[in-house]
């Protein structure tokens, strides 16, 4: 009899417990051996920064293919007219919304501020070397007013940003200014003639689709990755990573199901004049199909298929918003991109003011558009948005652990923002 594959997340899990158990082991009996250290400095740290690394690399090519192709994709917009700007008011205001809410949650319970400095110091050593560390949080006390950050924005010369984009200490707009650049690059070739567009499409899908095999590639490595991370961090802090990793996971699912309950209810029941009790139970389906694939772009022909037959949208308002959507319309990693950004900057002690959180909602919108619909998509986006505010990118490895989770959850809340927009548009178009 064939045994059965694992499947990858699970393997995850198989990682995280594993890693976790022996780092709890080693730091309740070993605290503070020499003989650790050097496991964790010499063992554990450098393959968890073999599967980070992996990750980091494709964040540019990511950016820049993914923002220019969902761009692109509004070049229907003067033929569909009404429906199309709907749409993109719709998911900047909705997508604004959840980040706020997000936010505000993480402001209220600040899930990352339960470490000691001495324990997190011990932590950002295993993470990165000091020196780095050093110049990070001296850039970040140093913080461009938000004038000139939006100045900065405009990029000079988009290699340079490139170049230094990952460089903690370059005062240049880095990955932000790439994120620009795509933008006006993809709006630019929604203003050129289609059939001259079609040939530079399908090189950008074909680059979009590489980026996405090597995150592929990555993923395979992620329970080792996972396991080395975790170790990494619970055999230097102990029991306080569960305590905190439990308060961080509860402000993310608490903010997606307040912002799925309440934000999508509300809009479904006065906007779209529809029972949420009724469109919810339709859409089952639908719910299950994310939650089990982690994936938007997955989830895609059982979303067209439901809101179609089930909830009996019109069948092209149906097909351009879902589509549309499963790339742009990411209201819960939009979400959890702020949470993640506010944890870790409480985590590493690094106060951010009204006007980072503003910069933090607006990149995470940006971020949101840009997010591939895949699991795991949204880590490379985290790490642009953490890089740009001048927050340690390695802290990304402190939450991969419990990344699938969450992953689950906010691919629940992005496809349900898709067919509750549907649902708002049909209403509105047939009205």
């Amino acid at each position: 009899m064939k045994r059965e594959k694992l499947s990858l997340h699970v393997k995850i899990f198989m990682g995280l417990a594993a890693g976790l158990l022996a780092g709890l082991l080693c730091n309740f009996f070993f605290s503070g051996s020499p003989g650790i250290q050097w496991v964790v400095s010499n063992v554990s740290y450098p393959l968890g920064q073999v599967f980070l690394r992996l990750i980091f690399m494709i964040i540019i090519p990511l950016i820049f293919t993914a923002i220019v192709l969902g761009v692109a994709d509004f070049s229907d917009v003067h033929k569909i007219g009404r429906v199309g700007i709907k749409s993109l008011l719709f998911t900047v205001i909705i997508t604004a919304l959840s980040v706020i809410i997000g936010i505000a949650l993480v402001n209220l319970v600040r899930p990352g501020s339960g470490i000691s400095g001495t324990s997190r110091d011990a932590l950002m050593q295993t993470l990165t070397n000091n020196k780095a560390v050093t110049g990070i949080l001296s850039s970040a006390r140093q913080s461009k007013t938000f004038l000139q950050i939006l100045v900065d924005i405009i990029p000079r010369n988009p290699f340079v940003e490139i170049t230094g984009a990952f460089d903690p200490n370059y005062q240049g707009g880095g990955l932000l200014s790439i994120m620009f650049f795509a933008l006006v690059f993809g709006i630019a070739m929604t203003r050129c003639r289609k059939e001259r567009m079609e040939p530079l499409r399908r090189v950008l899908q074909s680059l979009y689709d590489v980026v996405m095999k090597i995150i592929d590639f990555a993923m395979k490595l992620a329970p080792y990755g996972v396991a080395a991370l975790i170790f990494s961090t619970a055999s230097q802090l102990g029991f306080q990573i569960i305590a905190l990793l439990l308060k961080y996971v509860l402000v993310v699912m608490g903010a997606l199901t307040i912002h799925l309950i309440f934000t999508y209810g509300f809009i479904i029941k006065f906007a779209a004049k529809k029972s949420p009790l009724h469109f919810f139970r339709n859409i089952t389906e639908v719910l299950v199909t994310a939650f089990s694939t982690s994936s938007s772009n997955a989830t895609l022909p059982t979303s067209i298929r439901v809101a179609t037959d089930k909830l009996k949208l019109d069948k092209d308002i149906t097909n351009f918003v879902l589509t549309v959507g499963s790339t742009a319309n990411q209201n819960g990693t939009a979400l959890y991109e702020g949470i993640t950004v506010l944890f870790l900057a409480q985590f590493y002690g690094i106060g951010l003011g009204l006007g980072q959180q503003l910069m933090v909602v607006l990149l995470s919108i940006l971020a949101g558009v840009g997010t591939a619909g895949v699991p795991g998509g949204s880590l490379p986006m985290v790490v642009m948005v953490l890089q740009t505010l001048g927050i340690p990118a390695e802290g990304i490895g402190i939450i991969l652990g419990v990344d699938r989770l969450l992953d689950m959850s906010r691919t629940v809340v992005n496809v349900t923002g898709d067919i509750v927009l549907a649902s708002w548009v049909d209403s509105t178009e047939r009205a």
